[in-house]
């Protein structure tokens, strides 16, 4: 710290507090004469997008966190972490803004997908994989978003109530995990918790996540979650981002001036940064040392995808041979058009997406692999691209490059180094030359003013809002407006598409020109699927959720698959027996027609390399190597957590510590997959289980006849634990114990189960290995006004899901 202080020393006030202050979008000022350069930050769940979009650079599109925690391996996410450290280091990027670690209290929260689990231990542990490979290049992270944004319905101003226990066991567990690892960020959330702002809680972001957990990195607001000077000052916050809005800056140097906020405050937060800095590289005096940059990107991203991929049923279908296939069916808008990111700050543009149809084929050359649309649930209509489109052209102001289809997108800077202050318009051009004649849909989405002209055709002249529109709206709920345009086949006609901005605003584009040509009508579409699906030997069926279901900035309504997948499955699977259905969605949904199929393969959003890792999972040549980070319930009215609904501006988590499993095992309803499932290729037999020195040792067997790999699950059970009805921890509980300071309350109501340590094997057949799990003291403690460990006679369960137990012990905690 001498040399921090050393420079904090040369620093004046108003310079201190530019650090804490970002500059613009993505970074805060550099101060040369002291040799400190600009941080750099960037949204980087799934991949490093930087700070804006360049078309010569894209970034790695790993699969979503869902997929990454259905892996149970904290290795192969601490793999993930080290690639997207060195795409962090390829960008120019010094802080990466995650991993989220919110929980899954509810299957309608609208960044599931980008949350690890319904289980804190679960998702602390790939958090602190991933945050240890990002860190090992000298990146850091920022662990988000502390604490409570679990939903997205007025997620800018919701005070979320959330008692005691429950915050201490569950919402702050992974945070704490991480903290303890070593992380150097967090990411305050925009809602309030307990009656106070995030951006300004100087109980959990100073006492507790400073003091108690000894935390000595930063604490970054969510954009714009900053809205006050002196409370977020007090409060434990150390930079306000980004520039627009901001409440520092000046702000705070004058309220340091008049006393409303101490000097030493400032100090303490621009040493945070300043050992950032020294962390990253960004000060001159202590470069990063260079770490090897030889992860292969697009073997993380389908080694990920195959060991993310969850066999939650399988009749005997699968693997498939392929030299017993002379047709394979692959049915579904997603089967091409396949769902590889969820919506929001999660997005990058990847250097290329392999769609499930195109990774068949791949794999099966001498195989007809033939492909019907049967039901598109997509609202907006898909970007223009394929043959009958030209080059796409784009003009940013003067600037020229070309993208691949009619979708562009970037968030910060602008491509070619445009100045947001100056640029005002965007134009495409394009040409299409229709192979089928008729009346074809063209299509504008996005937000701003357009102008739509087709050959000597204007077709739309206008702004898709309404005037007023807020920029989080615009940016997170794009509209769409449609043009049906009489084209004839062969001839081209030149389409451009122009865009205008106010400005300052072009900081954020996401802007789509849709194409759907002539065609069947919706029932046509589903018979001409179930007439290919009888013609085959093996029918596959993409299904899946839309980016305007499942994104950042709103929550689900429904759980039922968009559109008439439901029965496009239904009918699939009753014209061929043999019918594997892909489910292509981030987070839970419906799946009425389960035991229809003859497979079920859960893919969650599975990055750039979805199709190839698909085929790969089909034909067996990988194994679906994943386990259920979550539940997923078979009606949504049996779910024992849901509703997400705003009362007087809060959300109280009645439900406390009952979440997820825990929830599940006290209801009299039934899930269809439980937490912690998924089968595989070969089967498993467990040994004896043993308790001793603080490990559970098990041995297994793998008793098939393919080399596998299992995901070895502890659990714990307290059967003499108490369940009265008011009790803390007990539905209707606020979580206060009532109790004097300091003393401990009744002992608490505990789950029926709760996992305690998990790990992976892989054993070749016949092979019998042993498993190792941990069990740290803090699996035997609940929080009752601070840790306490439940003394008593525990039972210790091996299972290879939770409904699926295994092996049993019992050791005694004293």
């Amino acid at each position: 710290m001498t040399d921090l202080d050393h420079l904090l020393a040369q620093l004046t006030l108003d310079e201190k507090v530019s650090l804490l202050t970002g500059q613009d979008f993505w970074s805060l000022p550099a101060i040369p004469r002291i040799g400190l350069r600009s941080l750099v930050m960037s949204d980087g769940p799934v991949g490093v997008r930087g700070t804006g979009y360049a078309p010569d650079d894209p970034s790695i599109a790993l699969p979503s966190p869902t997929a990454l925690a259905a892996t149970w391996d904290v290795a192969l996410a601490e793999r993930a972490g080290r690639l997207l450290g060195q795409e962090s280091r390829r960008k120019g990027v010094h802080l990466l803004l995650g991993p989220t670690v919110n929980l899954h209290r509810t299957p309608l929260g609208g960044r599931h997908f980008e949350c690890y689990s319904e289980d804190p231990l679960l998702s602390g542990e790939i958090a602190t994989g991933f945050v240890t490979g990002v860190q090992s290049h000298g990146v850091g992270t920022t662990v988000k978003h502390l604490v409570g944004n679990d939903f997205e319905t007025d997620r800018m101003t919701v005070d979320v109530r959330i008692p005691d226990r429950a915050l201490r066991e569950l919402y702050l567990a992974p945070f704490e995990r991480v903290a303890a690892a070593g992380g150097w960020g967090v990411m305050s959330a925009y809602n309030g918790v307990n009656g106070t702002p995030m951006a300004a809680h100087g109980v959990i972001q100073e006492d507790i996540l400073k003091r108690e957990w000894g935390f000595d990195g930063v604490v970054v607001s969510d954009w714009r979650a900053a809205r006050s000077t002196v409370g977020t000052a007090l409060g434990g916050l150390d930079i306000a981002m980004p520039a627009m809005d901001n409440p520092w800056g000046p702000a705070l140097a004058e309220a340091v001036r008049s006393g409303q906020v101490p000097q030493e405050v400032i100090d303490d937060k621009v040493r945070r940064v300043l050992l950032l800095a020294l962390r990253t590289g960004a000060l001159e005096s202590h470069p990063v040392t260079d770490v090897p940059l030889d992860e292969d990107g697009t073997a993380v991203a389908h080694q990920v995808a195959v060991r993310s991929f969850v066999l939650a049923r399988n009749d005997g279908v699968l693997p498939l041979t392929a030299g017993e296939l002379s047709r394979v069916a692959v049915i579904g808008a997603l089967a091409t058009d396949a769902r590889v990111l969820g919506g929001g700050s999660a997005q990058v543009t990847p250097p290329h997406v392999i769609s499930p149809l195109d990774g068949l084929r791949a794999v099966l050359p001498g195989v007809e692999v033939a492909y019907a649309v049967g039901a598109d649930p997509r609202p907006f209509l898909p970007a223009a691209e394929g043959p009958d489109w030209g080059t796409f052209q784009l003009d940013l102001d003067g600037y020229d490059f070309t993208v691949a289809t009619g979708t562009v997108r970037w968030i910060g800077d602008l491509p070619g180094g445009r100045d947001v202050a100056t640029t005002t318009s965007l134009v495409l051009r394009t040409s299409l030359t229709p192979e089928v004649s008729g009346e074809h849909l063209l299509a504008i989405s996005g937000f701003g003013a357009f102008e739509l002209t087709v050959g000597d055709q204007k077709l739309y002249q206008g702004s898709l809002h309404p005037p007023g529109t807020g920029r989080a709206d615009l940016l997170l709920h794009p509209r769409e407006q449609r043009f049906p345009i009489t084209l004839e086949a062969g001839v081209t006609v030149p389409v451009v598409l122009r865009q205008t901005f106010e400005p300052g605003m072009a900081h954020s584009v996401a802007t789509t020109l849709g194409h759907r040509p002539p065609g069947p009508d919706e029932e046509g579409l589903i018979a001409a699927a179930v007439d290919l699906a009888a013609r085959s030997d093996v029918a596959v069926v993409v299904v899946g959720t839309t980016e305007q279901v499942e994104s950042e900035g709103f929550d689900r309504t429904s759980l039922a698959l968009p559109g008439r997948q439901d029965e496009l499955v239904s009918r699939v699977a009753a014209a061929n027996p043999r019918t594997v259905v892909v489910v292509n969605a981030g987070s839970p949904v419906l799946l009425p027609w389960s035991e229809e199929a003859a497979a079920v393969l859960l893919t969650w959003f599975p990055g750039q390399e979805a199709g190839a890792a698909l085929a790969d999972v089909l034909l067996g040549v990988e194994e679906p190597g994943g386990r259920l980070p979550t539940t997923w319930p078979r009606r949504e009215q049996d779910c024992p957590v849901l509703d997400v609904r705003v009362t007087d501006g809060a959300l109280t988590y009645d439900e406390d510590i009952f979440i997820g499993y825990r929830a599940w095992l006290r209801s009299q309803e039934r899930p269809l997959f439980t937490f912690g499932h998924g089968l595989g290729y070969t089967t498993w037999g467990y040994g004896d289980l043993t308790v001793t020195e603080g490990e559970a040792l098990v041995s297994v067997t793998n008793t098939g006849e393919r080399p596998g790999r299992e995901v070895v699950q502890i659990y714990l059970s307290y059967p003499d634990a108490p369940a009265s009805p008011g009790s803390p921890g007990s539905p209707g509980s606020t979580g206060s114990t009532g109790s004097p300071e300091g003393e401990p309350a009744a002992t608490p109501e505990r789950p029926e189960r709760w996992l305690a340590g998990f790990a992976s094997v892989a054993a070749a057949p016949g092979e019998t290995v042993t498993a190792r799990i941990p069990l740290p003291e803090r699996a035997f403690q609940v929080w009752n006004n601070g840790w306490q460990t439940i003394p008593g006679t525990y039972t210790v369960i091996a299972a290879h899901a939770l409904d699926d137990p295994r092996s049993t012990t019992m050791t005694k905690i004293n």
